[in-house]
């Protein structure tokens, strides 16, 4: 059983950076493809798709994050991560890493595993 652990959230301000761990284990990550997801609590129901990499590294990215995001991995320390620049109070979310993906991958619900999520808050 794939186990993942987000940390590196926190409180910024605008234009500040952060950048996001996932650690894994029970499971190698270098084979699955990887994503990231937010969500506003009390606002939307569903994850909103944030950024995935696939076995060989490629990655693919939201259009509201492209260029602002860069989600990689260490495949030696079984992480991945998130950086996130010149973040904006409406990156604000609870941000979730997620392993095991197949099928569309911009759905929350293609993938198997789950962290338990870090909260991002980003102010004026």
């Amino acid at each position: 059983q794939v186990q993942l652990v987000e940390s590196g959230g926190g409180l910024v301000q605008a234009g500040d950076s952060l950048r996001l761990s996932c650690a894994a284990s029970g499971g190698t990550i270098s084979m699955s493809t990887m994503g990231w997801f937010r969500q506003v609590p009390g606002k939307v129901r569903e994850r909103e798709f944030v950024a995935a990499i696939f076995s060989g590294d490629s990655t693919y990215y939201a259009d509201s994050v492209k260029d602002q995001f860069t989600i990689s991995r260490d495949n030696a320390k079984n992480t991945m991560y998130l950086q996130m620049d010149s973040l904006k109070p409406e990156d604000t979310a609870v941000y979730y890493c997620a392993a095991g993906g197949g099928g569309r991958l911009t759905s929350e619900y293609s993938y198997a595993y789950w962290g338990q999520g870090t909260q991002v808050t980003v102010s004026l």
